[in-house]
Protein backbone atom coordinates (compact mmCIF):
# COMPACT_ATOMS: atom_id res chain seq x y z
CA UNK A 1 0.00 0.00 0.00
CA UNK A 2 1.59 3.45 -1.26
CA UNK A 3 1.05 6.73 0.31
CA UNK A 4 -1.44 8.23 -1.78
CA UNK A 5 -3.82 4.85 -1.14
CA UNK A 6 -2.95 5.45 2.71
CA UNK A 7 -4.43 8.76 2.00
CA UNK A 8 -7.44 8.32 0.19
CA UNK A 9 -8.51 5.78 2.88
CA UNK A 10 -7.58 8.07 5.62
CA UNK A 11 -9.65 10.51 4.00
CA UNK A 12 -12.81 8.18 3.17
CA UNK A 13 -12.78 7.28 7.09
CA UNK A 14 -12.45 10.84 7.90
CA UNK A 15 -15.97 11.22 5.54
CA UNK A 16 -17.63 8.86 6.65
CA UNK A 17 -16.79 9.32 10.54
CA UNK A 18 -17.80 13.30 9.90
CA UNK A 19 -21.54 11.77 7.90
CA UNK A 20 -22.16 9.88 10.59
CA UNK A 21 -21.44 12.54 14.05
CA UNK A 22 -22.05 15.35 11.87
CA UNK A 23 -18.86 17.31 12.30
CA UNK A 24 -17.22 19.39 10.25
CA UNK A 25 -14.44 16.56 8.20
CA UNK A 26 -11.49 18.72 9.54
CA UNK A 27 -12.92 18.55 13.58
CA UNK A 28 -13.81 14.29 12.39
CA UNK A 29 -10.12 14.00 11.41
CA UNK A 30 -8.87 15.71 14.84
CA UNK A 31 -11.10 13.31 17.05
CA UNK A 32 -10.32 10.49 14.63
CA UNK A 33 -6.74 10.67 15.52
CA UNK A 34 -6.89 11.32 19.04
CA UNK A 35 -8.88 8.72 19.50
CA UNK A 36 -6.11 6.37 17.38
CA UNK A 37 -3.34 7.84 19.91
CA UNK A 38 -5.45 7.14 22.81
CA UNK A 39 -6.21 3.14 22.06
CA UNK A 40 -2.46 2.88 20.71
CA UNK A 41 -1.61 4.37 24.53
CA UNK A 42 -3.63 2.60 26.29
CA UNK A 43 -3.05 -0.53 24.48
CA UNK A 44 1.00 -0.67 24.71
CA UNK A 45 1.36 -0.08 28.24
CA UNK A 46 -0.34 -3.70 29.09
CA UNK A 47 2.28 -5.13 25.78
CA UNK A 48 5.24 -3.77 27.57
CA UNK A 49 4.82 -5.34 30.77
CA UNK A 50 3.72 -8.50 29.41
CA UNK A 51 6.86 -8.45 27.16
CA UNK A 52 8.65 -7.28 30.55
CA UNK A 53 7.41 -10.27 32.34
CA UNK A 54 8.50 -12.49 29.55
CA UNK A 55 11.87 -11.02 29.07
CA UNK A 56 12.55 -11.75 32.97
CA UNK A 57 11.30 -15.14 33.51
CA UNK A 58 14.08 -15.95 30.42
CA UNK A 59 16.39 -13.91 32.35
CA UNK A 60 15.22 -15.97 35.11
CA UNK A 61 15.85 -19.30 33.82
CA UNK A 62 19.65 -18.65 32.77
CA UNK A 63 19.94 -17.54 36.50
CA UNK A 64 18.35 -20.96 37.94
CA UNK A 65 20.78 -22.68 35.47
CA UNK A 66 23.82 -20.84 36.80
CA UNK A 67 22.24 -21.36 40.23
CA UNK A 68 22.34 -25.40 39.44
CA UNK A 69 25.93 -24.76 37.93
CA UNK A 70 27.80 -23.44 40.29
CA UNK A 71 25.43 -23.96 43.38
CA UNK A 72 25.79 -27.30 43.07
CA UNK A 73 29.31 -27.94 45.20
CA UNK A 74 27.46 -25.87 48.23
CA UNK A 75 24.50 -27.98 47.89
CA UNK A 76 22.45 -25.01 46.61
CA UNK A 77 19.72 -26.01 43.57
CA UNK A 78 16.60 -25.29 42.42
CA UNK A 79 13.89 -26.37 40.13
CA UNK A 80 13.55 -25.56 37.13
CA UNK A 81 10.39 -24.60 36.12
CA UNK A 82 8.42 -21.52 35.10
CA UNK A 83 7.09 -20.51 38.43
CA UNK A 84 10.52 -20.57 40.04
CA UNK A 85 12.01 -18.74 36.57
CA UNK A 86 9.03 -15.38 37.12
CA UNK A 87 9.71 -15.33 40.77
CA UNK A 88 13.29 -14.99 40.16
CA UNK A 89 12.88 -12.88 37.08
CA UNK A 90 10.60 -10.63 38.62
CA UNK A 91 12.17 -10.06 42.06
CA UNK A 92 15.84 -10.95 41.57
CA UNK A 93 18.11 -12.36 44.28
CA UNK A 94 15.20 -11.54 47.01
CA UNK A 95 13.30 -13.81 45.19
CA UNK A 96 16.50 -16.39 44.81
CA UNK A 97 16.63 -16.12 48.44
CA UNK A 98 12.83 -16.87 48.88
CA UNK A 99 13.01 -19.64 47.01
CA UNK A 100 15.69 -21.50 48.58
CA UNK A 101 14.07 -20.86 51.94
CA UNK A 102 11.13 -21.86 50.82
CA UNK A 103 12.95 -25.08 49.61
CA UNK A 104 15.14 -25.63 52.99
CA UNK A 105 11.72 -25.04 54.95
CA UNK A 106 9.82 -28.37 52.70
CA UNK A 107 7.06 -26.05 51.46
CA UNK A 108 8.37 -26.30 47.70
Amino acid sequence: MDTSQIMDTAGEIIDEVSAATGLDPKVAGIVLVVLVLLAVFILTKPIRFILKILINTGIGYVALLLINRFGAEYGIALGIDWVNAVVTGVFGIPGVAALLALKWAGIR
